[in-house]
């Protein structure tokens, strides 16, 4: 080294002998630029009688070029050779207090040793923080943990003192952006030890824990802060919040694209192998299970297979009865393990159908539709005669029949055997939805597993409309909080309404814009492309807002006799949703209202406003250590032409969805009695998809179900082997 090196060295070295100058320098680095008095005052030191010490120490400082003096601020800042002093300052302060030994179990799960540049750097790549300031807080971060003594580290750990580190200095936007995903170890450890009522498996363990993560992110990351706390506070309820930004809700399919193309399963994993289009009855169900295996991956709820029968009816040809129903019973047996699946069964092969051309064995063309009427009623008989024979015992949840009611379905005297056997599977504890399309322009109409509807008001054509599309995402909108928070003034109820509906608008765009950008990694399956035709067809999903706690907002303005007020309040009520949906028909969204079935929603906006206002304040269904919002109608057995009427009204406002729910009394019934009740619901227009509920009890001991709720088992009295059937979500 040359001697005027040597020279400027000991003036550095002198310029921080001094503890006082050396604090300087850590507070430049610690705080930026400080002006003159900023820095007395960091100092402590007096101004009257402390000016020409400090006045000294600073001039040292700045012979050195340890600090700089900033003209346009009138600011001083450290140099680049004082950024260097503080970094040997803190070297030999880490070997004097050997650090070397303080360990780090970094997030690559590994022991590493520690290192203030790593978090330096994650602050940059991270939070995108400025270099200058991510040096300051890592080193800020460094000296905590010195002071701590620790000698073993986490990751989880380091960033929690550096957050703590960024709320201090006013920094929250940063802290925000590296909240670190995830349960705490007490809750890892209570689904581990199974004491939670959703865990059944390791899988549910790993999924659940995995949800919680992606729950966050979506709160985090995706969602503007208002949408992420009108959920958190119970304004709002977003569906499937841990896919909001991967999967939509459910799909409709089209079985017909995988009796000609066969079963790409390459799409998913080059190593897996695909299936050829179907040569028999045996391969076409195979194919329509391995669809569903495939796309119940990339979708959070429901599939539904539209047409099923009909579609199906040319695989049938010439085939055994007894052959066809064994293959039914081993495909509803599979599916029976998947979720929220909906076979769509047509009683009579539709006019709109019956024309198009027949997918048949290996992708043949077959003739049409209309030459499979027998087939095809022969397939939905045989389907109801197995979910009869599985549901004798035990209730069966999934899947679910779709029994659409049409005009031609009350002429024709086996579609009305197959409608009366229908009726028979609901006394069996079946899960049947009936879709009524007897008004004009609903023919074409189709329904999903969710109850979410499907109409030809997109392009007008029944194919592209309600086949090989789904529901997007759906937001549900907390009405009984809006009733409380508006006193009962109807114009600020409104002015509250439009504002949720705005906000559950954004939150569904959001979702679209991510459903767009991520389908062709995330869904492979259902964006598979042939020829140049992508089978899941995503600009056409409809998005949803869902109506919570409609029964329980009427009666808080109208009291429990509401039925005279409804029509009024339904109509204000249209209108605003209206207003919400043509705002959005420039952002190419689907967006429609509904009224479906939402068990979490409505358990947990109920709970949230309980503990806001008190039981006192709140309306709602259910026990009070169950209390919850409606989300569906329900209606009486014995219905009069006047409540048909009312329901008819609500009907009109849920071009998403709506579900009916027919309450059956504990007493016998046949199902005449109760085809008597589809067909007067079904010619009076009331309501476009409804069931049949009663509640049930099921013991595990003597396998058998009985009608209402049992304490004890009538026939073995076993206590603890009883599954309890008693809400209308199952």
């Amino acid at each position: 080294m040359s001697v005027p090196h040597r020279v400027h060295g000991v003036k550095v070295l002198k310029a921080v002998s001094s503890p006082l100058r050396l604090q300087i320098l850590n507070f430049l680095f610690d705080k930026g630029p400080l002006a003159y008095t900023e820095l007395m005052s960091s100092l402590k030191m007096n101004p009257s009688r402390d000016a020409g010490r400090f006045a000294y120490h600073l001039k040292f400082l700045l012979r050195a070029d340890l600090i700089e003096a900033d003209v346009e601020t009138r600011k001083y800042c450290l140099t680049e050779l004082g950024k260097m002093v503080i970094d040997v300052a803190d070297t030999i302060d880490k070997s004097a207090s050997k650090s070397k030994s303080m360990l780090i179990r970094a997030s690559r799960f590994a022991l590493e040793e520690f290192d203030a540049n790593k978090i330096a750097g994650s602050l940059v790549r991270e939070a995108k923080m400025s270099a200058d300031l991510a040096q300051r807080v890592a080193k800020e971060a460094e000296r905590r943990l010195l002071r701590s003594k620790t000698k073993y580290l986490t990751a989880p750990l380091v960033r929690e003192v550096v957050n703590a580190i960024l709320i201090e200095k006013g920094l929250e936007e940063y802290r925000h952006k590296l909240t670190r995903l995830g349960l705490p170890v007490h809750e890892v450890t209570m689904l581990l030890e199974a004491k939670r009522p959703d865990v059944r498996d390791a899988e549910s363990v790993r999924k659940t824990a995995g949800d919680a993560a992606m729950m966050e992110y979506t709160l985090l990351k995706t969602f503007p802060r208002d949408i992420a706390d009108a959920h958190l506070g119970g304004l709002l309820h977003v569906d499937n919040l841990s896919s909001w930004t991967m999967e939509p809700d459910d799909i409709v399919h089209d079985i017909r694209f995988f009796f000609e193309n066969g079963v790409n399963l390459e799409k998913i994993d080059a190593s897996w192998l695909s299936f050829p289009a179907p040569r028999g009855l045996d391969s076409a169900l195979w194919a329509l299970f391995n669809v569903l295996i495939s796309s119940a991956k990339e979708t959070a709820e429901g599939q539904t297979l539209e047409y099923f029968n009909v579609f199906l009816a040319p695989f049938v040809k010439g085939v055994d009865p007894q052959k066809i129903k064994e293959g039914l019973q081993l495909f509803i047996s599979n599916t029976n393990q998947l979720k929220g699946i909906a076979l769509g069964l047509e009683l009579c092969v539709p006019d709109f159908v019956a024309d198009r051309p027949a997918v048949g064995p290996s992708a043949g063309p077959v003739g049409k539709y209309a030459d499979y009427a027998e087939e095809s009623q022969l397939l939905a008989s045989l389907v109801l005669d197995v979910l009869i024979e599985q549901s004798q015992s035990k209730p069966l949840l999934n899947p679910k029949i779709i029994v659409s009611i049409r005009p031609m379905t009350l002429a024709d005297e086996r579609a009305k055997a197959m409608t009366l056997k229908a009726h028979r599977l609901v006394l069996a504890n079946g899960p049947v939805y009936f879709s009524s399309t007897m008004e004009k322009g609903e023919e074409q109409t189709v329904f999903s597993s969710l109850g979410c509807r499907f109409a030809t008001d997109l392009n007008g054509d029944w194919e592209t409309d309600t086949l090989r599309t789904g529901c997007g995402g759906s937001v549900a909108v907390n009405l009984p909080r809006i009733a409380y928070e508006s006193d009962r003034e109807e114009s600020k109820f409104a002015q509250l309404l439009k504002d949720r509906l705005e906000m559950a608008v954004r939150a569904l765009e959001i979702k679209s814009l991510a459903l767009r950008q991520h389908s062709g990694r995330l869904l492979p399956f259902l964006v598979q492309n042939v020829n140049g035709d992508e089978y899941f067809r995503l600009k056409n999903c409809s998005y949803l807002i869902n109506l919570v706690g409609l029964d329980e907002t009427l009666e808080w303005f109208y009291g429990k006799n509401s039925n005279d007020k409804a029509p009024s309040f339904l109509e204000k009520l249209s209108q605003c949703a209206l207003d919400s949906i043509q705002k959005t028909h420039r952002r190419n969204i689907r967006l429609l209202p509904s009224l479906l079935p939402n068990k979490e929603a409505s358990q947990r906006l109920a709970q949230l406003d309980i503990d806001r206002y008190g039981f006192g304040k709140v309306k709602h269904s259910g026990a009070r250590e169950r209390p919850y919002y409606s989300t569906l109608k329900i209606l009486k057995s014995k219905m009069s032409q006047a409540s048909l009427q009312a329901e008819s009204s609500l009907v009109r406002l849920l071009d998403g969805g709506g579900l009916s729910m027919i309450e059956l009394e504990e007493v016998e019934r046949g199902p005449d009695e109760l085809m008597s009740i589809t067909e007067q619901i079904a010619r009076s227009k009331s309501t476009r998809l409804f069931a049949y509920s009663r509640k049930l009890t099921y013991c595990a001991n003597c396998k058998r179900t009985w009608v209402g709720i049992q304490h004890k088992c009538p026939s073995c009295a076993s206590t603890s082997m009883l599954t309890l059937y008693d809400d209308y979500y199952t």
